[in-house]
C-alpha cells in the first residue's frame, strides 16, 4: 500500500486475480459464489481482489494465478502490433498491476514483457499527442491504460504550453547586466619571481 491516498491505486488493487486456495478457509464462503456452505475448499479457484490475494498469498493460503491481460494471447498480440492493442478493455492499470503481480506469480517473463510493451507504444503515444487534431483524442483514448492516458495528457499540456509561449506568451529578455560594455581588462603580468 505505497500509494494509500491514490485514488488510481485503490482502483487498481480491485482488479480480480483468480486465485487458488492451498488450505481450507472457514468463515469466507461468501468469496466463492459456487460454494454452499461457509467455507472454501483446498484447490477451489476464487476471483480476489489484489489486495486480498496479496495478503492470503503473503501467509501462504493461496497461490496466484497470471491474470488474463499478461496471457500468451495478448502477448501474441503486442507483439504484432502494440500500437493497435486496446490494453484499457483488458486491465485499465495493465502495468502498475505488472509491476504488483510480478513479484507474486514467479513468471519472469511478465517484467520483460511490460518494458517491450510500453517502448513499443511509447512513441506512437507521443507522436499522435503532438500532432494529432483534438478531434481524434476520443478515438484514441479510449485505447490507452490509465498509465498511458496520462502520458498522452500531459504530452498535449506541454505541446500546447510551449506553442503558446512561442506565439506571444513571457518573451525572454536580455538581462541588464548583459547591455553594458565591459572595461577592458589590462593585461597583467605575473610578478617576476
Amino acid at each position: 500500500m505505497a500509494n494509500y491516498y491514490n485514488i488510481d491505486d485503490i482502483l487498481m488493487e480491485e482488479e480480480p486475480i483468480t486465485s487458488i486456495f492451498q488450505v481450507r478457509a472457514n468463515g469466507v464462503g461468501l468469496l466463492d459464489p459456487g460454494s454452499e456452505s461457509n467455507c472454501v475448499e483446498a484447490g477451489a479457484k476464487v476471483d480476489l481482489p489484489l489486495w486480498l490475494a496479496h495478503e492470503l498469498h503473503l501467509r501462504q493460503a493461496v497461490a496466484i494465478g497470471v491474470p488474463p491481460c499478461f496471457s500468451q494471447r495478448t502477448r501474441k498480440e503486442v507483439q504484432a502490433d502494440a500500437a493497435c492493442v486496446d490494453l484499457r478493455s483488458r486491465c485499465p492499470y495493465f502495468y502498475e498491476l505488472g509491476c504488483k503481480i510480478f513479484p507474486l506469480v514467479g513468471d519472469k517473463s511478465i517484467g520483460p514483457f511490460l518494458l517491450y510493451t510500453f517502448t513499443s507504444r511509447y512513441k506512437e503515444i507521443l507522436s499522435k499527442s503532438h500532432s494529432a487534431p483534438v478531434s481524434t483524442s476520443p478515438k484514441y483514448l479510449p485505447r490507452l491504460t490509465q498509465e498511458e492516458t496520462q502520458l498522452f495528457k500531459a504530452a498535449q499540456w506541454s505541446i500546447a504550453s510551449f506553442r503558446k509561449w512561442r506565439v506571444g506568451g513571457s518573451r525572454l529578455e536580455k538581462a541588464s547586466i548583459l547591455g553594458r560594455k565591459r572595461k577592458p581588462a589590462a593585461a597583467q603580468l605575473p610578478p617576476a619571481g
